[in-house]
């Protein structure tokens, strides 16, 4: 999958994806992550992109010609790519998202900076708007990774094991069951004693119902409109 970006700061995007399992899915070829920095198609001569908004207001805004011819020489590499703005307008990032996106062939992520992007870009390129969540950070390089990071866990190879993206949380409407691991300082102590029969029947049912405990403790609102949440 191709994972164009349009940032004005391509090494800290780069620099994040460097590491972990979206580092191995880049260096074994799964994924592409490639950046566009709309300061190299500015034509100015200090290759300025922002400029001040029409009626006034604080801060500037990112300017429509630099985006656009961008965007341009993406497409002309990358005609059918889908282009997402990664703004505090946008609708929610949610796993169910992350899946559907993940069967997109390429998708292209424009960085927002300063106070925002010219809206005529916006109507008239972007196919969808999307939000981490409701509060705002200083660009979109941030979100570009978590995007990147949440899409690419549902390819195929990225993770070493492949059911571990299916007991993710959020992947059934749930967040994950609690997990527990050796310790030479506890012991067993406090591990469910379930977890230690070898019953894997029992194990299963065990962690279906803690994640539908845990979900209703933590994130009722996952459940409306469900019996459980009922």
């Amino acid at each position: 999958m191709i994972f164009n970006v349009i940032t004005l700061f391509p090494q800290e995007l780069l620099g994040m994806m460097s590491f972990g399992v979206i580092g191995r899915a880049v260096n074994d070829q799964r994924i592409k992550v490639r950046c566009f920095n709309p300061r190299d198609w500015a034509d100015n001569k200090h290759r300025r992109v922002d400029d001040r908004p029409f009626g006034g207001g604080a801060g500037m805004l990112m300017m429509y010609d630099p985006l656009y011819r961008t965007l341009k020489a993406i497409k002309e590499q990358d005609a059918d790519t889908r282009v997402i703005y990664l703004s505090p307008q946008g609708v929610p990032l949610k796993q169910a998202v992350c899946n559907q996106m993940a069967t997109q062939g390429s998708v292209t992520l424009l960085c927002g900076r300063y106070e925002g992007v010219d809206q005529r870009f916006i109507d008239q390129h972007v196919d969808q708007e999307l939000s981490l969540g409701d509060y705002v950070i200083s660009g979109g390089e941030l979100a570009a990774a978590v995007f990147i990071d949440a899409v690419s866990r549902q390819l195929p190879g990225v993770l070493g094991d492949e059911t571990s993206a299916q007991s993710d949380s959020f992947m059934a409407d749930q967040l994950a069951y609690p997990q527990y691991t050796r310790s030479e300082i506890l012991g067993q102590s406090g591990v469910p004693e379930v977890l230690l029969s070898g019953d894997h029947q029992k194990i299963a049912a065990w962690r279906a119902a803690q994640s539908l405990v845990m979900t209703k403790q933590r994130r009722p609102d996952l459940l409306e409109g469900t019996s459980e949440g009922e």
